[in-house]
């Protein structure tokens, strides 16, 4: 197997921290990304003194997407893999009145839409736009965008999560374009549903609480898309998505991404795999 060199944005905790040590596992080596000094020091022992590092630094800045990216090739000698997973959520919105009564666009201040898209959609162009040239050089590289649900995206009370997710998924589908036939390709692995992170947690219990129960999606259940997009099985897939809720483990990993496989973006094509005619 050939050793890889990944940036985890979001990476110290959460989705971000399954998918790292779920690159660390598989024998790559791992830089990730967090912005709570107090999750450094878990990371650090979940790693075990295996190569991954981990590092602060607020993504908002272009400065700190420098920092990041020189810290990878310093420690690492290049990048191969990137998995854009940082953001700013519903609990960072508004964390009380979700459930009950999410605030509408009108309602929210300034800060909070330019920190949501800043940190969902602005951060991870400017990673992507870093790292995308010394892939394409190279002849090999995977940028994977983390972005939602469609009815995420477009529900009521999302904004601006939504939006800044919904530019994420239409520039994830412009940037394959961009890139087919160079060697570096650019897919989206979502969880498909809720995820049982702390926030989501609370959300989910507090609709328990008004008899409902959808299933939360397990971090760790991101690691199995994630690790067929980044291997050599997927050359030629350029342009999906791949929802970890409808992954099945128990079959080979390219059987499993081709039961999974969407286009990604919003037109709502069928289901098609990578080897097959695009019919646009």
């Amino acid at each position: 197997m050939t050793v890889r060199n990944a940036i985890v944005t979001g990476g110290l905790r959460g989705l971000g921290r399954a998918m790292a040590l779920g690159l660390l596992d598989a024998g790559h080596n791992v830089l990730a990304v967090g912005h709570l000094a107090e999750d450094v020091e878990e990371m650090e022992r979940l790693a075990a003194g295996r190569p991954l590092v981990p590092l602060l630094a607020d993504l908002r800045e272009p400065a700190a997407c420098d920092r990041v990216v020189a810290a990878a090739r310093a420690r690492f000698g290049g990048i191969d893999i990137l998995v854009n997973n940082a953001g700013l959520t519903f609990t960072y919105i508004d964390p009380p009145r979700f459930v009950a009564g999410p605030r509408k666009f009108y309602e929210l201040t300034d800060e909070i839409t330019r920190n949501v898209m800043a940190a969902n959609y602005v951060a991870a162009e400017h990673m992507a736009r870093r790292v995308a040239p010394e892939m394409i050089a190279r002849g090999w590289g995977r940028i994977v965008n983390v972005t939602t649900k469609l009815d995420t995206m477009n529900q009521k009370g999302s904004g601006p999560y939504g939006p800044s997710k919904a530019a994420l998924e239409m520039a994830t589908e412009v940037w394959a374009k961009e890139v087919a036939g160079t060697g570096l390709t650019i897919n989206i692995v979502n969880p498909g549903a809720g995820a049982n992170t702390p926030g989501m947690a609370q959300e989910m219990r507090d609709w328990s609480a008004q008899g409902t129960k959808p299933r939360l999606v397990e971090p760790r259940e991101m690691v199995p898309p994630l690790l067929f997009v980044v291997s050599p099985a997927a050359d030629a897939v350029n342009g999906f998505r791949f929802d970890a809720n409808a992954w099945n483990p128990n079959l080979p990993p390219e059987h499993a991404a081709r039961d999974t496989a969407r286009p990604a973006g919003f037109e709502f094509y069928p289901r098609r795999a990578w080897d097959q005619e695009d019919d646009r």
